[in-house]
């Protein structure tokens, strides 16, 4: 049997056909246009599965089940999205309306959380039970998985890890509170404090690789610098790794699961930020003497994690 996962995005819907191994054979997109009402874009992902299904030669009998990852907060059960800050959706029938074009069961799941299922089936957390998976992306997404299941709490709105503070009274964070891991350890937190740094730090090797154009400040720029000898671009990039480590630490020593995958763009760092990371954290969490250690790694599955990880929901 074949599986179908639908990852709705604001910006594109993707959808993708998936054996039972969680490897995905064909996919294909369409943009969301998120401003449309939310049947306009439910009808569009029922299509879009559809295409994919016939494109790939198959039929709607060799398919077991459709998932669907969106932002947001879910009710899994119902099949409703309660809440979305990214799409005007608001107690969105999602499976209701899906059932209208295609007569299948729907499931409906958190994107972060599917993306996570999508590493523990398929991908850096395959071998183990227990994972944890974090995206260091635009804000930090996270997703539990125990026993190869999504763990997200009783009203399906748990794992928010990114939101644990972990500076009091500190940075202000989108979601309302002060402090939040997202807001010191995401891509968009290391692109501040790059920029500080280098307004704060003219002759630093920062202002050099930009052009003195603080506009072109990325998430690579500190590390760059860092690599060219520059003491202030060391000193963000160490900061940094701090701020990822407590977060990190806290999740560890809170559900110590088997394996923590990390994800997003920092991570093509490498060992330059994953050798420096391991070390903070393993001093930090509580695995004392002899105690076996999580093992921390980069994340396998890549923009196809979320396709993947919803189509795993109906197996």
């Amino acid at each position: 049997m074949y599986y179908v996962g639908i990852d709705l995005g604001g910006t594109k819907i993707a959808a993708g056909i998936v054996d039972e191994n969680g490897v995905l054979l064909h996919k294909d997109s369409v943009p969301t246009k998120r401003e449309r009402h939310y049947q306009e874009i439910i009808k569009d992902m029922a299509q879009l599965a559809l295409k994919v299904i016939k494109d790939k030669g198959l039929e709607l009998k060799d398919v077991k089940s459709i998932g669907i990852g969106s932002p947001g907060t879910p009710d899994s059960k119902k099949g409703i999205l309660v809440y979305s800050c990214n799409l005007n959706f608001d107690n969105a029938p999602i499976r209701d309306e899906m059932q209208k074009y295609i007569d299948l069961p729907i499931y409906l799941e958190n994107d972060a959380n599917c993306a996570a299922l999508a590493e523990s089936i398929a991908g850096a957390a395959k071998d183990v039970d227990d994972s944890i998976a974090i995206t260091l992306g635009t804000g930090i997404g996270g997703g539990i998985v125990i026993g190869k299941k999504i763990y997200s709490g009783f009203n399906y709105a748990g794992s928010e890890i990114g939101h644990m503070v972990i500076v009091s009274d500190g940075v202000q964070c989108t979601c309302g509170r002060k402090g939040c891991w997202e807001a010191y350890a995401s891509a968009t937190a290391l692109i501040r404090q790059t920029r500080e740094a280098a307004v704060a730090n003219p002759d630093s090797k920062i202002n050099e690789i930009i052009d003195g154009n603080l506009d072109n400040i990325d998430a690579k720029t500190a590390f760059d610098a860092a690599k060219m000898g520059d003491v202030i671009g060391q000193k963000v990039v160490d900061q940094y790794i701090k701020y990822i480590a407590e977060g990190l630490s806290n999740t560890i020593n809170s559900f110590m699961p088997e394996a923590v995958v990390i994800g997003g763009g920092v991570c093509k760092e490498g060992e330059y930020l994953l050798k420096p990371l391991r070390e903070r954290v393993y001093a930090d969490i509580y695995c004392r003497g002899s105690v076996p250690k999580p093992q921390i790694r980069v994340a396998e599955m890549g923009n196809d994690a979320g396709i993947v990880g919803a189509a795993m929901l109906g197996k």
